[in-house]
C-alpha cells in the first residue's frame, strides 16, 4: 500500500501540478483496499537496478457483452507515468504491454485509454487503434 500511495500521489502532483488534498488521499486508499482485493485494480511498476522509475495501472470493469467485446470485461488503462529523467528509453512501453498482458489475462476484451495528447504516440506506437480495443497483432 505505501507503493501505490507514493506513486499515486506523485503522479498526480507531477500531472496536475498541485498537492493531492487529504480528503482524496483517505479515498484512494479505500479504493486500492477495495479493488486491489477483489481484483479489479492491477498496478504495476517498473524498476531499474532497484529504483523505481515508472508505473501503470487498469482498473476492470463489466458492460454488457457485444460482438466488440464478448466476454463485456474490459480494462480502462490509466496513470502510466515514467519519471522524467527515465523517459525515452522504452520504459512507458514496457509498463503498457504489461498491462494489456494483465489485461488480455484477466479476460478483458476491450481495453479503454485514459490520455493526455502525450501519451497518445505511445499508444499509437504500440499498436492501439482510434476505438481504443486491444490490438491482437500486438507482440507482447
Amino acid at each position: 500500500m505505501p507503493t501505490l500511495m507514493h506513486w499515486h500521489k506523485e503522479v498526480i502532483e507531477s500531472v496536475s501540478g498541485t498537492e493531492p488534498s487529504k480528503r482524496l488521499l483517505v479515498a484512494s486508499r479505500r479504493y486500492y483496499r477495495k479493488h486491489i482485493a477483489d481484483g479489479t485494480h492491477i498496478a504495476v511498476v517498473a524498476q531499474i537496478d532497484d529504483t523505481d522509475v515508472g508505473c501503470g495501472a487498469i482498473c476492470i470493469y463489466e458492460e454488457l457483452p457485444s460482438p466488440d467485446n464478448p466476454s463485456g470485461r474490459f480494462a480502462c488503462l490509466m496513470n502510466i507515468y515514467v519519471r522524467r529523467e527515465y523517459r525515452g528509453h522504452g520504459i512507458g512501453h514496457s509498463i503498457l504491454c504489461r498491462l494489456v498482458e494483465k489485461a488480455r489475462h484477466s479476460g478483458c476484451d476491450k481495453i479503454w485509454l485514459e490520455t493526455t495528447s502525450g501519451m497518445r504516440l505511445l499508444y499509437r506506437a504500440t499498436g492501439f487503434t482510434d476505438l481504443a480495443e486491444i490490438n491482437p497483432d500486438i507482440d507482447l
